[in-house]
């Protein structure tokens, strides 16, 4: 079964590349018209033009590290789609920070976009999505789920969004469902970075995150843009505050 998203107006921050760029191409298969969302009106203009998708893509170009910045994002979108129905918090940053390496900056620069950047997307979205009965889909990770190494900044702040959209689920109900999708080791730029700083050697580091899923490979972004298309959609209009953990077995016990 095809999901149906025509006209829906959807936002997705931090789209430029990997899950949100993916994600942002999937809603335009479906039909949907998107506000596509880069740090900088650059990047943005590059993705647009990457994607296509004509009059039903639109820029709303913003770091959402600030509320102003948050506010600025949401209103772009709004304004360019006349209204929204879904909220895709996408955007993240990622960092190995040893504890002995552990300071103020490194907090902070990660839940500024990661923790921040949820929350008040989600602030200044929520009169917009109640008015339209429509949908959240905030993307956390498997990081939020279990422990590794110099990960604890990370997967702080990706568990913080795992309690957010339970709040917030609670919160926006009955008018709008909230829901997670924690991804497992997906092919993106932050992953090769990662793979780089742990093992030394991006291919290495790849090929190691294979081994501990049952599926034994890493997925494309495409896999991860497939259950928040869900998610937004009608086939999940009983399903909130919910967390999917779209892993390939990875976190199996």
């Amino acid at each position: 079964m095809k999901i149906d998203m025509t006209d829906r107006r959807v936002l997705v921050t931090g789209s430029t590349r990997g899950i949100g760029r993916a994600t942002v191409a999937l809603f335009l298969e479906a039909g949907a018209r998107v506000a596509i969302n880069g740090s900088s009106a650059e990047s943005t203009a590059a993705a647009i033009a990457a994607l296509g998708g004509g009059d039903r893509l639109v820029a709303a170009p913003g770091s959402v590290a600030t509320l102003e910045g948050c506010r600025g994002v949401v209103e772009a979108a709004v304004a360019e789609l006349g209204g929204l129905d879904v909220l895709v918090n996408n955007a993240g940053v990622a960092d190995l920070v040893p504890l002995d390496a552990l300071d103020d900056a490194a907090v902070d620069a990660m839940f500024a976009v990661n923790v921040k950047g949820v929350l008040f997307c989600t602030r200044f979205a929520a009169p917009h999505l109640r008015a339209a009965g429509g949908a959240i889909v905030n993307i956390a990770s498997i990081s939020a789920l279990m422990g590794a190494a110099q990960d604890a900044v990370y997967a702080a702040s990706k568990a913080s969004v795992i309690a957010i959209t339970k709040c917030h689920a609670l919160e926006l109900a009955p008018e709008v469902r909230v829901n997670a999708v924690c991804p497992g080791s997906v092919e993106t730029d932050m992953l090769r970075a990662v793979a780089q700083a742990w093992h030394g050697d991006v291919a290495t580091g790849l090929e190691a995150f294979t081994h501990g899923a049952a599926l034994r490979r890493i997925a494309q972004p495409r896999e991860m843009a497939a259950p928040v298309l869900y998610l937004a959609s009608d086939l999940a209009s009983f399903v909130t505050g919910s967390v999917h953990v779209v892993d390939g077995g990875e976190t199996i016990d």
